[in-house]
């Protein structure tokens, strides 16, 4: 899909809210269903039209470009810069009121945890990308193909 990598660039970085992750799943959808000249009126499921087309949800691919960006940081050396910023602390800041903002590695976390691998699992580059892939191009094009050919 060409629209995926638009929607999720520079996500990998940063944390991001399930009402952010809800809208760009409602985008995708859109421009599925757009693709596969679908509308609403037509009344088919989203899960139907994915399953035709073969398309991951936006969730797990946004999950997989975390993690896969979590391998490469973990695999750079200790002086590098984006190592050093991992341990980067906030001194003297004053936290607001209410529930503290979650950040990367609360993130992380739970992707590791909902996939059940650890972060050992980075040093083996193959092992880490097999266990963080999420598999659906090879199925989109062959999907494709049988719709428009």
């Amino acid at each position: 899909m060409v629209i995926r990598p638009t929607l999720t660039y520079g996500e990998e970085c940063r944390p991001i809210k399930k009402a952010q992750v809800q809208r760009m799943m409602v985008a995708e959808m859109r421009m599925i269903r757009w693709m596969c000249d679908h509308t609403r009126m037509d009344k088919i499921k989203n899960e139907v039209i994915k399953e035709k087309v073969g398309v991951a949800s936006i969730e797990y691919k946004i999950r997989e470009t975390r993690l896969r960006w979590l391998g490469h940081v973990k695999r750079r050396s200790e002086d590098a810069l984006v190592r050093r910023c991992e341990r980067l602390t906030l001194m003297e800041c004053r936290r607001g009121r209410g529930r503290p903002k979650k950040n990367w590695k609360e993130m992380i976390r739970g992707d590791l945890k909902s996939l059940g691998i650890t972060e050992d699992m980075v040093q083996d580059r193959s092992l880490w990308r097999s266990k963080i892939r999420v598999a659906d191009y090879e199925q989109c094009v062959r999907a494709f193909r049988r719709w428009f050919h």
